[in-house]
Order: structure tokens, then sequence, then C-alpha cells
């Protein structure tokens, strides 16, 4: 499990690293009656990080750095993570100040994984003694992957993303490569392509086989409609084999690709024209 790797704290602030997701296996089983699909995936955290500072102040005030953020940051979901909380809880104005290394709309989760520290850290800079299950519900009211970076552990997550299992899933000490192509492919174009369909095997099976066995078995439906699309994206793929991936897939709508090695490998060679992180899995 990754906790919120609390770096600096202090009376007065709270620096924490808000990481990223994997999708390990991504089925769209049906399209929901309120227009949302009903999945179901392996959320895994991974440690690309943005960063995330919460300081009480006299009057609140939003911040970004780093890659920037569209739109007015009256939508960002961290500021709505903040003003949803001070309805229902008496606490100080804060300065949130974010600096965004997580790339945006690439299938990652950051924008979700910094509502969620958000709401967690309000509660434990303010001692607010809010219930994990609570945290959750709060943050599902903000998207349907943000639930899922409160407990922040790998799990088995169906209905919209939001429901959860415990997944009998370690990757610990696994070396993963993440290559993000700077495509931004918005979530409606993405399922556009998609026809809702039961997946003929259960993921939770297919994820206790060994990790060499995944390919061609463990599948994201998206790679189907997406791939001949965007080729690159299926250049990126047989590429992270090429060097020598156990298993390589698409995590969410992408556009970001990822690869699984047994031993660590560096790639920054292979994919200089593209955003790339490496590290070790927990």
């Amino acid at each position: 499990m990754i906790t919120m790797h609390i770096c600096a704290l202090t009376l007065k602030s709270m620096l924490v690293f808000p990481n990223a997701k994997i999708n390990i296996g991504l089925n769209i089983v049906e399209k929901r009656p309120d227009g949302f699909h009903n999945i179901e995936s392996c959320f895994y955290p991974v440690d690309w990080s943005d960063a995330l500072e919460i300081i009480p102040s006299e009057s609140f005030e939003f911040q970004s750095d780093g890659i920037t953020i569209p739109g007015d940051s009256t939508g960002n979901l961290c500021v709505k993570a903040y003003q949803m909380l001070a309805e229902d809880y008496s606490f100080s104005p804060v300065n949130i100040h974010l600096l965004k290394a997580v790339p945006i709309g690439a299938g990652l989760g950051g924008g979700s994984s910094d509502a969620a520290f958000t709401i967690r850290t309000l509660n434990d800079l303010f001692l607010l003694n809010i219930s994990l299950e609570k945290q959750q519900d709060y943050a599902r009211r903000l998207g349907s992957d943000c639930a899922f970076f409160i407990e922040n552990k790998p799990l088995y997550c169906f209905e919209k993303g939001d429901k959860f299992e415990e997944v009998s899933l370690t990757l610990s000490g696994k070396w993963i490569v993440l290559v993000n192509p700077g495509l931004h492919i918005a979530t409606a174009e993405a399922y556009a392509g998609i026809i809702p369909r039961k997946p003929k095997s259960d993921l939770r099976e297919l994820l206790e086989q060994p990790l060499r066995e995944w390919k061609g078995k463990v599948k994201n439906d998206f790679e189907e409609s997406l791939f001949p699309k965007y080729p690159v994206l299926g250049q990126i793929k047989e590429m992270l084999y090429a060097n020598g991936a156990a298993y390589a897939a698409m995590s969410g709508s992408g556009s970001t690709l990822f690869g699984i090695f047994e031993e660590q490998t560096d790639l920054s060679a292979y994919f200089k024209q593209y955003k790339l992180w490496q590290g070790n899995l927990k």
C-alpha cells in the first residue's frame, strides 16, 4: 500500500505527493442508465507523482505550477474538494499549491489523485476525524476514480470504477516503465468506439496467473478502437514488449502505455521524444 508520503509536517502546513495509477485490465461491460459505463479493472498505484502543499491561511487561494492545467481554477478538483469539506466542517481557509507533474488526460488518474489527497490532507491537517468510508463517499462526488486514491492500494474496481473489492495481487519489486506520447484522448472520444460486452474470463482469476501469462489475456477494451486511430499507441506497446516487458498495455482510456518488467531496465534512450517515468512498483 502506498501511503501519503508526508514529507513535511508542521503546525502550519502539510506537503504530500499525489501519485498516479495504472489500469491492469479494463473491461467495459455495460452502459448504465445514467449515461456512464460499468467497468471491471484492477487499479494499481504507481509513484509518478504531483506535489501538493496545503497551508492554513486567512483566505482561500489555489495556485498551480508545472504542467498547465486547462480551464479556470474554480473547476479544479482540489478546489472542489476543499469547498465540499468546508461546507460540512469548520476549519480555517487554506492556500493550496499544486505542482503538476503527472500528465493530464493520460489515463493515470492524476487529477483524481490530487482531489483525493486534498480530502485526506485536510482531514489530517485539521483533525477532522472523517472515516475512511466517508472520505471515499466525498471522493465519489468528484469523479469515478477519485475514491480509489483514499486507500491508495491495489484494488479490483467495478461499477463506475468507484466500488472496490480486495485483490490478491502484488507486483512489489517489479519495474515499470510508463510512456506518454502527448496525445490527449477525451473520455467521450474513447467511449465512442466501445461496444460494451461481458468478458469471457474473470479478470481476478487472470491476475492470479504468473505475470508473463497475462499477455493476450488481460486486456484493455479501449485498445481495440484507439490503436487503429492512433498507431503510435500500438507501436509503443510493441516496443515495450520488444525490450523485454513481461506485460504491456494502455492505462485507462489512454494515452499512456506501460510495461512491467521482471528486472530494472532503462528505456530512456528508446523513448526520448515522449514523457517517460520509470521506477519500482510497491
